[in-house]
Formats: structure tokens, C-alpha cells, sequence
């Protein structure tokens, strides 16, 4: 299935931010690599970059909460579902060329220091930690304990990708469990 222009240019630019930054990607870039004309670009992101940027981390989003998904759905406890996402991460890390940064924080920190930047980051952070949550409780943790444990698998993770990323070494992020279930 071809993408349409909208989601074409979305990806595109997501890759190119993943990779260098809001500010160290220009839109003539954005539009070579997409092989779209300027043109396209306006009358999909009427603001430009910063529309763009948002769409982008949308889709990094929504693609997050795939793998999410994808990593607790055969799961039979949560660490074994946790242990599971790890390792997809760092595989996609990985594929990405193991230079890319966090999907979000990459897009979205970068960016004009714009109030819907910062909350719509929160927003889909949140939204990554209470869906792990969910799977947690569902795998036997209790309330509390899933949104520590959440949290906790969230915020090791960040830090890892960061470590991963400066080492370009994707079992940083496998390891991680250790960390995490003290193995």
C-alpha cells in the first residue's frame, strides 16, 4: 500500500528527526528525501515544521504503542512481557542505524520552545507508561505496583537509549532487564 503524501512526508521527517534533531533537519531536506514538492508540504502542514513535527511524533507514537502492544499480548507475566519489549526496542534501535534518538524526545524537545511541544510530549509519555501499566495489572500486578513498574521500565529505558545511542550498541538496551528485575 503506497503512503499518502501527508503520511509520506510525516515519516520521512520523523526518520530525519529521529536522527539529527528538530534543528538539525531543514525542510529542503525533508522534501528531497521525500522525493514531495514544497508545495505538498503547505498544504499539509500549513505551519510548516512545526506542524510537521507534531504529525511526526503522532505517528512515532502510535507506532510505540504497537510494540507495546505487540511485546505484553503473548506475554505470561510482566517481566517476561517487559523483557520481550527490550529486546524489540533495541532491535529496532538497531534497524535505525543505532544513531537515532527516542522518538518523541528527539522530535519534540527540539523544537520550538512552544507549550503544546512539552504538553504533547507528557501526553504520549503518559500514555506509554499507563498502557504498560494496563498490561502489568492484567499480568497479575496490582495497581500500584504496575504503575511503578511501568514508571520505573519507562524511565530505565529513556536513559538506556541514551547510553545505547552514545555507544551504538544496541544490547544496552537488551540488558536493561537486568537492571530492572535485578537478575
Amino acid at each position: 500500500m503506497a503512503l499518502s503524501t501527508r503520511d509520506k512526508l510525516a515519516r520521512t521527517a520523523a526518520k530525519l528527526f529521529q536522527e539529527r534533531g528538530f534543528h538539525g533537519v531543514g525542510l529542503n531536506e525533508i522534501l528531497n528525501a521525500s522525493g514531495l514538492p514544497k508545495g505538498s508540504l503547505y498544504h499539509h502542514f500549513p505551519n510548516g515544521k512545526s506542524d510537521l513535527a507534531l504529525e511526526s511524533a503522532a505517528l512515532a507514537h502510535h507506532e510505540m504503542m504497537k510494540v507495546i502492544d505487540e511485546a505484553f499480548e503473548s506475554a505470561n507475566s510482566y517481566k517476561s512481557g517487559a523483557t520481550t519489549l527490550l529486546y524489540k526496542l533495541a532491535k529496532l534501535f538497531e534497524v535505525l542505524g543505532k544513531q537515532t534518538g527516542c522518538p518523541i524526545s528527539e522530535i519534540l524537545f527540539g523544537g520550538p520552545e512552544q507549550e503544546i511541544f512539552r504538553k504533547r510530549s507528557a501526553e504520549y509519555f503518559d500514555a506509554w507508561v499507563f498502557l504498560i501499566a494496563a498490561h502489568a495489572q492484567r499480568l497479575g500486578e496490582t495497581p500500584e505496583s504496575a504503575k511503578v513498574q511501568a514508571e520505573k521500565l519507562f524511565i530505565t529505558l529513556q536513559g538506556g537509549w541514551t547510553l545505547a545511542r552514545a555507544k551504538k550498541n544496541g544490547d544496552v538496551i537488551r540488558n536493561l532487564a537486568i537492571l530492572i528485575f535485578d537478575e
